[in-house]
């Protein structure tokens, strides 16, 4: 499945690349999943057309946070997005709370993640500390 679901990513990317909102496209491809009977493939698949997406200059992530990132903070997020993907023609944030969150932030983008938030730090001092003792 691995590779037939790569092909129908490319396929599916294709055809949407003149969809700018996040949401109606996945709404789409839902659509075609539900009437072939692949939703089970709906996270993959996505994951799989953001990415090629974002290699024809339509970059989308998502930043994740505790609480509301301001017009600042989502111009910074989207100043780090345009130095990643220099290529990029439209770089869209959608922003997702998540209350575990202490504080910081989470990118999230199909096949990484850039993970600032509190917990994070947290966990990297604890492992420089760990390796020094």
């Amino acid at each position: 499945m691995k590779q037939s679901r790569h092909l129908l990513a490319q396929a599916v990317a294709d055809k949407t690349l003149h969809i700018k909102d996040m949401k109606q496209l996945s709404r789409e491809v839902a659509a075609y999943l539900l009437h072939e009977g692949l939703v089970d493939e709906l996270d993959s698949l996505l994951r799989d057309v953001i990415a090629i997406r974002a290699e024809h200059g339509l970059v989308e992530a998502e930043a994740v946070s505790a609480h509301q990132l301001s017009d600042a903070d989502l111009n910074d997020v989207r100043a780090i997005l345009k130095e990643y993907y220099p290529h990029a023609k439209q770089v869209t944030v959608h922003q997702r709370l998540d209350a575990n969150l202490v504080g910081g932030i989470k990118l999230v983008m199909p096949h990484q993640q850039l993970d600032e938030s509190v917990r994070a730090s947290i966990s990297k001092f604890k492992s420089l500390t760990a390796e020094r003792a």
